[in-house]
């Protein structure tokens, strides 16, 4: 493998999604990622559209990895697990707290014989705690980390879900920058370590800066500004819409001049960023019939020219065709093995000195099972006897 992380060896044993993407990106700069899967596989392979048990988004997250099977209700698969974690760098598990001590993979167990292992504990409320132990989804830490009511109507109280796995994704981008900072740590000092992370709060530090802002000063608070983009909405033309922001009086100078009303700006309602807040519906009872007059390309090539800050909004079956990402190149289509041409986004980071991987394929349940059984040194006979008494699972046994 090529890529910045080249040399790291990874034990994904996480599902699903926070732990499988922060182990994917790894994958993605290079590192050597095992995925420890049960014998059914992850439940991931079983979401959304599906050639075999290789799901689109199991597909998007796990490309670059190798899969094997374990029963870890069998002693012989945990020595393996032991076996493969003593020689990693990193282990990433976000089964629910208590699990990893009661299979015997606890930190303080498997650091004895690999102090510099590094070890992300994931999961959903924290490892202690009052919540510590529920049953816990995207959804749930949406409501509880603030998501759902900032996301919602403001005049009714209703509160909104994003329909995506926001808090599972954003997770896994605080993981995988924490498992970088711990690389360089033990770099120093030679120390692994343990890392925990909930979904909860990395959910809640993602939220805040802007809408949280009205609950950051505690002593002598100023006054209360709007919520931020609580008025906000798409600009609808003939043939499809756009999307506007202009804090700046330059951009909405711009922006006015677009829409032939460039007398807009000396308006007292429209004169200052709150003053338009405060005003937006009068803005767009303004500019609304304007705007539903225009082809959506045309005008958002106009505003652009005047130096508005604007974009057309593309529906996700034409991302492909979007210049600037085709000039990007963010989307890469190439054939993977028995499912045949897919598309998925490249790793989004370029590397220019290192460069990361390209065409990365995802693992069938257990499909390199054998080889990482003789890359820790076992012998054919016993590969296929840990095979044969169902320890490693989803390998077609020799004849």
């Amino acid at each position: 493998m090529t890529g910045p992380l080249s040399g790291v060896k990874v034990i994904d044993l996480s599902a699903v999604v926070s732990g499988p993407m922060a182990a994917g990106m790894l994958a993605e700069q290079g590192a050597d990622v095992i995925k420890i899967e049960p014998p059914g596989g992850d439940m991931s392979r079983r979401v959304g559209p599906a050639k075999g048990d290789i799901s689109a988004m199991f597909m998007a997250i796990n490309r670059g990895k190798r899969s094997i099977a374990l029963d870890l209700k069998l002693a012989q698969a945990r020595e393996l697990l032991h076996e493969f974690i003593r020689g990693a760098d990193i282990l990433i598990e976000n089964f629910r707290p208590g699990t990893m001590a009661r299979l015997g993979l606890s930190y303080e167990e498997v650091r004895k014989s690999n102090p510099g292992l590094i070890y992300l504990s994931i999961s959903g409320f924290g490892q202690s705690g009052p919540y510590s132990h529920a049953r816990v989804y995207d959804y749930v830490i949406q409501a509880a980390s603030g998501f759902a009511d900032a996301h919602g109507n403001a005049e009714t109280g209703t509160p909104g879900l994003l329909p995506t796995l926001m808090c599972d994704k954003l997770t896994a981008l605080h993981a995988a920058q924490a498992l970088c900072a711990a690389l360089h740590a033990r770099h120093v000092s030679g120390e692994g370590q343990k890392i925990e992370l909930a979904m909860l709060d990395a959910s809640i530090a993602f939220l805040w800066p802007e809408a949280m802002y009205n609950q950051s000063f505690l002593e002598d608070p100023p006054p209360r500004a709007p919520e931020f983009g609580a008025n906000q909405k798409p600009w609808q033309c003939r043939n499809g819409w756009f999307t506007s922001m202009t804090p700046q009086p330059d951009e909405f100078a711009a922006f006015c001049r677009g829409f032939g009303r460039p007398e807009l700006t000396q308006d007292p309602r429209f004169a200052t960023m709150e003053a338009r807040r405060r005003n937006y519906q009068a803005l767009r009872e303004i500019l609304d019939p304007i705007a539903l007059e225009q082809d959506v390309d045309v005008f958002v090539e106009r505003l652009v020219k005047e130096g508005a800050p604007v974009g057309r909004v593309n529906v996700k079956s034409g991302l492909g065709n979007d210049p600037q990402v085709r000039h990007n190149g963010t989307i890469s289509r190439y054939a993977m093995g028995d499912v045949g041409l897919v598309q998925l986004p490249r790793a989004a980071a370029v590397f220019g000195g290192t460069p990361g991987p390209d065409g990365l394929h995802a693992p069938h349940v257990g499909q390199h099972g054998r080889e990482l059984l003789e890359e820790l040194g076992k012998e054919p006979g016993e590969i296929e006897a840990l095979i044969g008494a169902g320890v490693v699972c989803g390998v077609v046994p020799l004849d």
